[in-house]
């Protein structure tokens, strides 16, 4: 679905730097293995110069995660804190040629690990326990902190722009309304005039697609939905798996995934590439749920 750069491809079949680190002086975990991405950052500092000696990293996550980690180790070592410190989410997308905008979030999780690695070397505080009333995105805990800080790194305007980054609003698309009032707020400091429900004026604004006045009715719907599952279906079958429309409920979408694509490894972030393709081609947010528990297997699925 993704078109990945080579040096995307390069860093995640060969990373740099992968493993654990038995005298690291410094570590930053972030993400969480039940949010689909989970990264542990591992340096050696010299005491005297505050520089980065190594770096090495353990990452549970896509192809993306793994190369933005190995990317971010590769441009940190030799560094000071200080200058690393420097380091953005887009030097990391940068290094590597540029990623997917589905995919920016590697580069955004890799970015924490750094800031939480450097703190827990200087004794600082430095995690990702939320605040009451912080928490934004329950279903992948990204908190308000970190969209508002995403958005004026990176000069978002759009909820679509935050799920790219952040991953927040990928799920069930109940923190949307959170992420609109954070970006009007930051849109305002830029002297710009934030328009609710973006993604769909520029997704219906598509030559093919039907104009916001002309909404499709169910059954046309599930029609584009099945002709949206079709177009991907052949990615699947070339990894030995297939796609079932089950139902429909509003926006809620129930599939099957068939063959070696049922419980494989990557099931998870196969269902979510299906989920960002809908949302882009429908041009309107939905979720994709797996209508029932597939076998495990050992093959692996990609979108």
């Amino acid at each position: 679905m993704w078109d990945y750069s080579d040096k995307v491809k390069e860093h995640f079949f060969s990373p740099r730097n992968s493993g654990a680190m038995a005298d690291a002086n410094a570590v930053g975990d972030v993400g969480s293995i039940n949010c689909g991405d989970a990264l542990r950052l591992m340096l050696k500092v010299d005491p005297d110069s505050e520089t980065i000696v190594d770096a090495r990293f353990q990452t549970f996550g896509c192809g993306s995660a793994i190369a933005s980690s190995s990317a971010l180790t590769e441009i940190i070592k030799g560094m000071t804190l200080d200058d690393a410190l420097k380091v953005s989410n887009q030097d990391i997308a940068d290094y590597l040629d540029g990623l997917p905008p589905e995919k920016m979030h590697c580069s955004v999780m890799g970015r924490e690990a750094l800031q939480a690695a450097v703190a827990n070397y200087r004794g600082e505080a430095w995690q990702d326990d939320h605040e009451e009333g912080a928490l934004i995105c329950k279903c992948f805990a990204v908190d308000a902190v970190l969209i508002e800080e995403t958005v004026r790194a990176n000069g978002l305007a759009t909820v679509e722009d935050v799920i790219h980054y952040t991953k927040a609003g990928g799920g069930c698309s109940s923190c949307h309304e959170g992420i609109e009032e954070i970006l009007a707020k930051v849109l305002a400091e830029r002297g710009e005039s934030f328009v609710p429900h973006a993604v769909e004026l520029k997704e219906a604004a598509r030559p093919g697609q039907v104009e916001p006045s002309g909404r499709l009715n169910n059954l046309q719907r599930i029609k584009r939905i099945e002709a949206i599952l079709d177009a991907i279906r052949p990615q699947l079958k070339r990894d030995h798996g297939d796609i079932e429309l089950v139902d429909v409920d509003g926006k809620t979408i129930y599939v099957n995934m068939i063959g070696a694509c049922s419980g494989c490894q990557m099931e998870a972030q196969t269902l979510q590439g299906i989920q960002t393709r809908l949302i882009e081609d429908l041009g309107e947010f939905v979720k994709v749920v797996p209508s029932r528990a597939g076998s495990y297997s050992r093959a692996a699925c990609h979108v």
